[in-house]
């Protein structure tokens, strides 16, 4: 099992705005894609305190390195871009990848 983890601290004053488009629009779009079995989102709590956004992982999981990398190929760049667009200037994100042992 593969776990894509994507991580994005974003700005105050659109956070809750954000939530609610992830939950209701981005979250729905990346599972309609197939690849995905289940997702999580959560809130970090444990942040700097100079950090001006608030931060937040979801984590995608995913059955193979195989399917992972055709979502990367076939639907994360226009994904990704329609949240950059969204929330331009506004957050920071970074993505890794886990193995569930």
């Amino acid at each position: 099992m593969i776990i894509y983890s994507v991580t994005v601290s974003i700005d105050k004053g659109v956070h809750e705005d954000w939530l609610v488009w992830m939950k209701e629009s981005h979250i729905p779009d990346v599972m309609k894609t197939g690849y995905f079995t289940e997702n999580l989102i959560t809130k970090v709590l444990t942040t700097s305190e100079d950090e001006v956004g608030i931060t937040y992982n979801i984590q995608y999981h995913c059955p193979s390195m195989t399917d992972l990398e055709e979502y990367q190929r076939d639907h994360a760049p226009a994904l990704q871009k329609e949240h950059t667009e969204r929330y331009k200037d506004k957050f920071v994100a970074f993505r890794s990848l886990l193995e569930k042992v």
